[in-house]
């Protein structure tokens, strides 16, 4: 259970139209989940604990790449299609956004949706609250309720939200962050949204399509190196926090396709013969063992939407780009399943 300590603070910018909550997860939240996946064979992280202030720059810095062509192609149909979803969405809904991230891709759907009210929701509290503070001066009729979480683990609405929120319930996560699920926990996540926006409420999400195996391998094997220091920004992040002692310089980035899994996988490989120590911990490693840091499943249209089905959504429109690279998914709630 994730351990929450509300911090509300209101900005002072934008005529009080933005605030920010932090119900950051607990530093022993993090010890627990390294040292539970560490002492797995083969060893995992799960990928939520790349975005630290510096993880979450490195991946904003990934997103520019040639190679990541995910994010520029999801713009261009978001671009294109803003209307068109504004149409079938309408307006004074509650925009809710699980990943908020840096809020970047919003922007493009903000003024022909005109919500009521934003909640960006992302687990990086730094990278949030600099994120939605552009956002209000940018968009100064816009209210902002920032909430810093984990929001695998919890989505629930803040206080300051809760007002606003008995109208049209929209959520936004794009970015392709769903393949970042196995496909069970996937419809389990699916299922967590569905329940947060409520009965007829609307599901936009980016979903990064199956291809050449050659285009995948390059946007996460990018030629300036910034993916791998983006992996293994994680072993920094676990000896800055947790009084660890990784020698980076040991480990090596690794990304391949799995085709029969249709997933990315990115892993951290060990070059040698080692031990790490986590604060009384020991972990060995022998030479070519790796960490599993992420999975990335792609998805055709079919196999996402009859995945979207078994959390309870039914298909609204669909916008796919002319290479056949990333989808956008537009659903709305037919059935609320309780878990």
């Amino acid at each position: 259970m994730l351990t929450q300590s509300p911090i509300n603070t209101r900005s002072p910018l934008n005529n009080n139209k933005l605030w920010f909550h932090d119900l950051h997860s607990t530093t022993s939240e993090f010890a627990s989940d390294v040292l539970q996946g560490l002492d797995k064979r083969p060893a995992s992280i799960p990928p939520k604990y790349f975005y630290d202030a510096k993880g979450s720059q490195l991946f904003d810095a990934i997103t520019e790449l040639p190679e990541y062509y995910q994010t520029r192609t999801e713009i261009a149909i978001l671009q294109n299609n803003a209307d068109e979803i504004a149409h079938h969405v309408g307006t004074d809904s509650l925009l809710i956004e699980p990943g908020g991230g840096s809020c970047a891709k919003v922007h493009i759907l903000l003024e022909g949706l005109r919500p009521m009210a934003y909640v960006p929701m992302d687990i990086s509290s730094q990278h949030l609250q600099l994120a939605t503070e552009e956002l209000a001066t940018v968009f100064p009729w816009l209210e902002i309720h920032a909430t810093c979480t984990d929001f695998t683990q919890s989505m629930a609405l803040p206080p300051t939200a809760l007002e606003k929120a008995e109208g049209t319930r929209v959520a936004f996560f794009p970015g392709s962050s769903i393949g970042n699920f196995d496909p069970r926990g996937a419809v389990e996540f699916l299922t967590s949204i569905a329940q947060l926006v409520k009965s007829e409420g609307y599901l936009l999400i980016g979903v990064d399509l199956k291809k050449d195996k050659s285009i995948l391998r390059a946007a996460y094997n990018d030629a300036l190196g910034i993916t791998a220091q983006f992996n293994l920004n994680l072993l920094q992040r676990i000896n800055y926090e947790l009084d660890a002692d990784f020698d980076l310089s040991g480990w090596q980035h690794k990304a391949i396709y799995n085709e029969q899994a249709g997933r990315i996988e990115m892993h951290l490989v060990s070059l040698r013969e080692q031990q790490v120590s986590i604060g009384q911990s020991r972990f060995e490693f022998t030479k070519g063992e790796t960490i599993h840091s992420e999975n990335s499943y792609k998805y055709s249209t079919q196999e996402f939407i009859k995945l979207a089905q078994e959390a309870g959504f039914q298909s609204v429109a669909l916008w796919v780009d002319a290479d056949n690279l990333f989808s956008i998914h537009l659903f709305r709630v037919q059935t609320i399943i309780l878990e």
